[in-house]
Formats: structure tokens, sequence, C-alpha cells
């Protein structure tokens, strides 16, 4: 119907009066049709009385729609005022929640299109929430992310807030190192190092596209799972700029929700970027530890490192060695065959050592053509193996420069705590240097242990 002004309860009212008088107006002729006497019918006084009633009937039909509708449209007025506040404050100071999910939304109690306007509006508050929950949550795991830039803890950090806020009873990290896969953390598993093994994930990083696995509830997934049998697993990977960085492995219990799915691959993108930053922090951390000529970690960087290692033998009273080496008569192969020569021995004989260590060894070129060896574990008996291997390997090694051919020998010192009873590790590395240099005094090609603390007991020499 047309509109007569620009209120809707007041239209009503006029369109309920001009019905009502239209049909106090025609009733007169109806009471005719139904054999009322004329002189009755179309008498004044019968005519004002049924004008009279079609208005007041037009009337009470306005009162009763406007007790009816009208305070089921002012509540639903309200609210949408309430929701819109909340979204404006919101906007600039993150103050969006004027009311709980359950204060804002309206009762839908009929089935007409007053009904169906407080469902859309129910459900619109609803998906508002909704939004602003995921919005809090990509913003937290982005703020968590962005605070760390160690590999390790990131990825512990990210596997943690994928858990809860996706309902995964379980999970890993696994990154790409190099065309490898590296698991950097996990949760939950029983033994994670088989996930870099697994055909689903390699396919996963290989595809860019996301691996779901179902199992039957009667199906356990052996070797993987702990305290559940997953009903279904998800395998997405993590890329940066179309690079693949890595992927995330979680399992359930139940079935992920689509809402979980969803935020996962909003989770996931953030993920990438903050993974991308913390491997290039750690690839410049790492090129800033290592010795541009020989690959090996350099003096500071090393030191950082046996601090550390000599600490942690400190508290859980195991042992730590040191091997402190020297290239003999290095000065002489420089003068005589020249400087890039000897840089090329002393790069040949950094990489004949590092092939004779053991993993979790640091090789560090402690200064010109001395190197230091850090052996985590290391006792005594250890640490003179490994010395021995590697000045047999350095002596084997043929070196050539035009037509001529020599060899290169190693003084090599060792130092192993608590047999050498040091308070700090400078202590240790002074001992090593000691033996190093008896070494060099008894004729060099050899192996000196440091004498335990014992101050009668001689250097063990080892005739290499």
């Amino acid at each position: 119907m047309p509109r007569l002004t620009k209120t809707l309860f007041r239209d009503l009212a006029i369109w309920m009066v001009a019905f009502g008088l239209l049909i106090g107006a025609t009733f007169p002729l109806f009471a005719l049709m139904l054999g009322i006497r004329p002189e009755h019918a179309l008498n004044l006084r019968f005519y004002l009385a049924t004008i009279g009633a079609g208005i007041t009937a037009g009337g009470l039909n306005f009162l009763l729609a406007r007790l009816v509708v009208r305070p089921r449209l002012r509540l639903l007025a309200q609210r949408m005022h309430v929701v819109a506040d909340a979204i404006r404050r919101g906007t600039y100071d993150d103050e969006r929640q004027a009311c709980t999910l359950e204060q804002c939304l309206v009762t839908v109690d009929s089935r007409d299109e007053l009904g169906e306007a407080a469902e859309a509006f129910n459900g619109l508050v609803a998906a508002m929430f909704r939004s602003y929950e995921v919005e809090s949550a990509v913003s937290d795991f982005s703020r968590v992310l962005s605070s760390e830039l160690d590999v390790g803890a990131l990825a512990a950090l990210a596997l943690d807030q994928l858990m809860r806020h996706t309902g995964a009873g379980a999970g890993a990290v696994l990154i790409n190192q190099g065309g490898e896969l590296e698991v950097v953390a996990s949760h939950g598993l029983v033994d994670s190092s088989t996930l870099a093994h697994s055909d689903h994930i390699r396919r996963a990083i290989r595809s860019g596209e996301t691996v779901t696995l179902y199992y039957p509830p009667t199906l356990k997934l052996e070797a993987l799972l702990a305290e559940f049998a997953p009903l279904e697993a998800y395998m997405t990977p993590v890329s940066f700029k179309s690079s693949p960085l890595g992927v995330v492995v979680l399992a359930t219990a139940q079935p992920f929700s689509q809402d979980a799915r969803k935020l996962l691959d909003v989770f996931r993108q953030s993920f990438g970027l903050a993974l991308n930053n913390a491997l290039a922090h750690h690839d410049m951390k790492r090129l800033a530890a290592l010795d541009a000529l020989t690959g090996a970690y350099n003096r500071r960087f090393g030191m950082s490192r046996l601090r550390e290692e000599f600490r942690r033998a400190v508290r859980a009273k195991t042992p730590v060695g040191v091997l402190m080496a020297d290239i003999d008569h290095f000065k002489t192969v420089n003068d005589t065959y020249g400087h890039l020569v000897g840089d090329r021995v002393l790069t040949t004989v950094t990489q004949t050592m590092r092939q004779a260590l053991r993993d979790g060894d640091v090789l560090v070129r402690y200064g010109g053509e001395e190197l230091m060896v850090i052996l985590p574990g290391g006792s005594v008996g250890d640490c003179r193996h490994i010395a021995e291997r590697i000045a047999r390997r350095v002596r084997e090694t043929a070196f050539t420069d035009a037509d001529q051919a020599f060899h290169v020998t190693l003084s090599i010192g060792v130092a192993s705590f608590p047999e050498v009873d040091a308070e700090e590790e400078q202590r240790l590395v002074g001992s090593a240097d000691d033996a190093l240099y008896t070494a060099k005094r008894q004729g060099r090609d050899r192996v000196v242990i440091a004498p335990a603390t014992d101050p009668e007991t001689a250097p063990l020499e080892c005739e290499a």
C-alpha cells in the first residue's frame, strides 16, 4: 500500500480508520440486502451509528496492532542500537561487548514475518560475535608468534594455539630443512619422529594442499597417538610466498568443525609469515656465528656455546670435553706455497675434523690455524678417541700444489670436566691449551691429555 506519512504506525492508523469508515458507510446497503426496511436502514441515525462503529472498530484494531506489534519492534530496534553502539566503539577502542550474546538476542515467539526478522537479527548477532572471536583469536595468535624468533619455541607456541582453537587432541609441527622434514614441536604423540617419513605428510607439502585422513572408530593409529584413537587427522602445509616451509599435523577424537577448518586456514597464513621470519633470523644468526673461510663457528659463538655446555654439565654432573688443535708448521706452509694454498689447507683440515666428530659436537675456529672442539658429554676416554681419530685422518690427507704433494699434522691438547676440576669454562680451555703446548714442545703430531686435578698427575701423551 502507498505510504501516506513518514511514520508506519500513523499510516496504519489512517488506513484502519479509513477502512472502518468505509465499512460503516457501506453497511446500510448490506442491511437493505438482508431485508431490513429502507426507512430503518437508510435512517440518518442508523447511518451515523454504523459509520461510528466502523471508525471505532478501525481505531481498536490499530490499538491492538500497536500493543502487539510495537513492543516487539521496539525491542528489536533497541537491541539493534546496542549492537550498533558496540560495533561503533569497537572500531576504535576494542570495547565491543556492550552486551553478551545472550543479552543481545531477541526472543523468537512467532512464526510470521516478525519472527523471521527476529531470527535474522539473532543470526546477525551470532555471526558478529563469532567474527569477534575469530578476529581476537587471530590477533592473539599473531601477537604470540610475533614475540618469538626461535624456531623451536615459535613452533611450540603455534602448536599450542592451534590445538586450543581447533579442539585437536594431538599434533606436531614439521619444518622443511634442505628438503628434509624435521619435527620441531609435538604434543600427544608417542613417536613423532615417524611423521617425517609419512607419505601423507610429504604429499601435503609437495602439493601445497591439505590432506585429511579419516579413521574408523575401531582402528587405532599405532605408533603415533598416545591416549586416544583419532577419528580424523589433518595435515596442512605452511608456506610463505608459495615456498613450502613445513607442515602442521593435528589429530582429534571428534571430526573438526567447519569453523575449525576455516580458522586453521587463517592461522596458517600468520604462521607462515612468522615461521619465515624465524627461519630467516636463524639463518642470519648461523651466518653471523660462522667463520667465513672455514665454515666452522667463530670464536665468539664457540665460547658462548662452551659456556652453555659447561654450565649444563655442572648442573647435570655430566662430563664435557674440549680439544685444542693446531696445524703444525702452518707458517712454513704459507711461506712455501703461498697464502691461497694455506687457506685451502686450513679449510680442508676443518672439513676433515668435522667428518671425524659426533653429532652434537661443535667445531670452532679459535684463531689463525688453531681450532677448538667442544664435546658435550665427552669423558676423557671419548675425547682421547676422537682426538686420535682427527689426528690420524688429517695426517692421511694429501695436499697438492702444482707438481708438489705434501701432508700436514696436528698437535692436539685435550681437557675434560670433571677430571679437570674447573670452576668456569675458561679454566677448561686453559687446561686444553696448556696440553696443546705440551704436545708442541714434545715434538708435535701428537695428542696430550691435560692432567687431572691432582697436581702430581703428569700429562698423558698419545703418539698420534
